[in-house]
């Protein structure tokens, strides 16, 4: 993918997009970054915000499961609980056993059936979203199979990565910048964590609301997002 600029806030800022290998189970996120910079020719700049995907991060971390490998077993529960759950384009979320399993365990089961019971009279009443408003971003961050994604992740179930916020902090260390923990796709974007503090989130979001890194065979799971001087 090519470089993309846009305007907010009466400013122009440039999103450089980052190719890098697949990052699998026990990769250096911070080297792994580096190397792909490094073989686009180019680096950061202390204006610049670091944008890395949340399954990039999760996968360094071994924050996945192989289905082919028979690594999840879902159960009862997790099996009628997926029937309920609305698929959208962006992905098949928790609406099978296998990812739902996934939010029982990292989310805890009471929380995902208070979940459950509110997201459904949320839909009596025509209210969206109050199922993962209550379950929380772990559960909205796992990620099913899904056939646009890049192998080995077409057949895994991925999940949140652990302390997003530490990872922001060590890679703004690491390159002089801004850095941030980004879940983006089609639907939109969402932060997940931000450093230094006092970087503008929202603008952060509405820079990257468009997509502008993709997501699957593009294997540009980091960029840069760089204000352009006047």
């Amino acid at each position: 993918m090519q470089p993309s600029t846009i305007r907010a806030d009466s400013s122009d800022y440039e999103r450089i997009p980052v190719r890098t290998r697949l990052i699998l189970r026990g990769d250096s996120l911070a080297g792994t970054i580096e190397e792909g910079m490094k073989q686009a020719g180019v680096s950061t700049k202390p204006d610049d915000v670091l944008v890395v995907s949340e399954k990039a991060v999760g996968a360094s971390q071994g924050r996945y499961y192989l289905l082919d490998e028979d690594q999840i077993r879902p159960g009862p529960l997790a099996r009628f609980l997926s029937k309920f759950v609305t698929r959208t384009p962006a992905g098949i979320g928790l609406g099978m056993p296998e990812t739902m399993h996934c939010a029982l365990e990292e989310c805890g089961t009471a929380r995902i059936l208070l979940a459950a019971v509110v997201g459904a009279v949320g839909k009596l009443f025509g209210r969206k979203g109050d199922f993962y408003r209550i379950a929380g971003p772990k559960a909205r961050s796992i990620d099913g199979p899904t056939t646009g994604t890049i192998p080995p992740f077409n057949r895994a179930v991925s999940l949140a990565p652990l302390d997003p916020q530490g990872v922001a902090r060590r890679l703004a260390e690491r390159f002089s910048c801004g850095a941030a923990v980004v879940d983006v796709n089609d639907l939109g974007a969402n932060l997940l964590a931000i450093y230094p503090a006092d970087l503008d989130a929202d603008l952060l979001l509405s820079l990257l609301s468009d997509n502008p890194l993709g997501q699957g065979i593009q294997q540009t799971p980091v960029g840069i997002v760089r204000p352009i001087s006047p």
